[in-house]
């Protein structure tokens, strides 16, 4: 199977079990600073599907994060994206990378994949008015968990820290207690939790002291090494977050190194810890790790970064790096397409940010470029309201006007306009 340049730019989490699910995302880099090579030309894309280039390996990922995205900012997707997302669910619950023709039943030689599901069952659960297929997303889910506790890649995959972590945050965003989705344990569900399944892949207290509490996305000869993505995705599980965080996070209290070995939001704390100090070592953001490429900063990373920081209750940290992302991320976004003004956007909204004036971009209509007209957007009823408060004419202000003309008595028609979020 062919590997395409913008499918080994994706983060870890990102892989598609297609792409040969643990060997794959064991050595693919996050998406880099750099603007990847241009893509080759893609088929004919469906109608709803955001993005321009060839969704084989990212489309109901892309489409997932952008949906989440708009829904986060006030903005109602239009009809047919979210259709067309709906439309892409296997029979079993299950949803791939891809299906170019959705009418076609997913067989035996489908590869469903478990990071895909748990984002489209964010996506269709925050949107709402999909509860049939976002019932049957966490069913597959639930029948993917490997007697670890874990979930990899793709169902029977070795667990891996990213996969793990994505399908907590789908659990947790529908209103499933992710503590009470049990491994099999002699033929009988009752065994080991997704918590203790994400716990096994920590560092720590044995680990060098630079990446105790740090994360590594799988064990290789036994052994783990830490991961910063891996790491990000951690906290969010760890504490049993979605890819949607709201800002205002309080940080979890501190525990002991072995504490924290057994505790999830310990663990989640030590974790948060690790980023910080690697944030801070380069500058407020993270470096890629393409095994052989020129080490450069890693955008995608750090949005990620941003996102499990605030979380974690350490809101300045993660404003810092917010701020190295106002600075350097245009480039990266407008040539990754609308995954990547997602994930702004999501960091942006931990933060309390403003998607809207984002280093002077406004990261919303960026990504609403990139797929169908939104049904409606949160910004075009600011601007009616605003249009009123400050002297927008309406029915009930020209009556009132023309009785106060007409008993001599002169109005001060004014108003106010209100203060963007910083």
């Amino acid at each position: 199977m062919a590997i395409t340049a913008r499918s080994l730019a994706a983060p870890a989490r990102r892989c598609a079990a297609a792409l040969a699910a643990a060997v794959l995302c064991a050595a693919a880099a996050p998406a880099a600073f750099a603007a990847d090579p241009a893509p080759a030309a893609s088929p004919k894309l469906p109608k709803g599907l955001y993005g321009s280039t060839d969704p084989k390996y990212d489309g109901v990922w892309r489409q997932s994060l952008a949906l989440l995205a708009q829904d986060t900012t006030g903005v109602r997707p239009a009809d047919s994206a979210v259709d067309w997302l709906a439309g892409q669910q296997c029979a079993d619950g299950a949803f791939t990378a891809y299906r170019a023709d959705p009418k076609q039943p997913c067989d035996a030689k489908t590869m469903r994949d478990t990071n895909q599901t748990a984002a489209a069952v964010q996506a269709l659960a925050a949107i709402g008015g999909h509860a049939d297929a976002v019932r049957e997303g966490v069913s597959w889910l639930k029948s993917a968990q490997n007697d670890d506790g874990g979930w990899g890649s793709a169902a029977g995959a070795p667990s891996d820290a990213n996969s793990t972590s994505v399908v907590i945050g789908a659990l947790a965003a529908t209103g499933t207690k992710p503590e009470s989705v049990t491994a099999k344990k002699d033929g009988e569900k009752g065994g080991k939790t997704p918590y203790e399944g994400l716990l096994a892949f920590r560092l720590g207290c044995d680990a060098d002291e630079k990446d105790r509490g740090a994360f590594a996305f799988q064990a290789k000869d036994g052994k783990l090494a830490a991961n910063e993505d891996a790491t990000a995705a951690a906290v969010l599980g760890a504490l049993g977050k979605g890819f949607v965080v709201e800002p205002g996070a309080q940080a979890p209290a501190k525990t002991s190194c072995e504490e924290a070995a057994e505790e999830p939001r310990g663990a989640a704390g030590a974790a948060a810890e690790h980023l910080t100090s690697v944030l801070d070592a380069h500058g407020h953001h993270l470096m890629s790790a393409m095994p052989g490429a020129e080490s450069q900063p890693d955008v995608g990373n750090t949005a990620d970064a941003v996102v499990a920081l605030a979380a974690a209750g350490r809101a300045d940290a993660a404003k810092q790096s917010l701020g190295w992302l106002r600075g350097h991320s245009a480039a990266w976004a407008k040539q990754s397409g609308p995954a990547a003004y997602a994930q702004l956007i999501l960091a942006a909204h931990a933060t309390g940010g403003d998607p809207r004036d984002f280093g002077g971009t406004d990261l919303v209509s960026k990504l609403n470029a990139t797929g169908p007209k939104p049904a409606s957007a949160a910004s075009d009823q600011q601007a009616d309201k605003e249009q009123q408060d400050e002297g927008g004419v309406s029915v009930w202000w020209v009556v009132l006007v023309g009785l106060a003309a007409g008993a001599g008595i002169g109005f001060l028609l004014s108003g106010r306009r209100k203060q963007n979020q910083l």
